[in-house]
């Protein structure tokens, strides 16, 4: 997958408004997107919810981020060096 690293700025940076301008920097770069995944460092919440527990010894990879590799990810937007990150694919099939 592609990643994109922003270093926010400007106003306080908030979930919300950080999956916002993901979605809108994903639609364009992908020409239509869907969000597999997502990581929130500051509550310390993943989605989908529990792909992070590890099911081997060898997990040295965020379970948000496998599933989203796995799911023919495309694009990781990445603010702050992962305080948020969101992964997403084209529409493909889904359009």
């Amino acid at each position: 997958m592609d990643t994109l690293k922003l270093n926010w700025s400007g106003e306080p940076l908030t979930f919300e408004r950080a999956k916002r301008l993901a979605d809108a920097i994903a639609e364009e770069m992908l020409g239509g997107a869907v969000n597999l995944s997502f990581w929130d460092r500051d509550r310390n919440l993943e989605a989908p919810g529990h792909v992070s527990e590890c099911k081997s010894e060898t997990c040295n990879r965020p379970g948000w981020l496998e599933y989203a590799e796995y799911r023919d990810g495309k694009l990781v937007v990445d603010y702050d060096d992962g305080r948020f990150v969101f992964c997403y694919r084209d529409l493909g099939e889904f359009a």
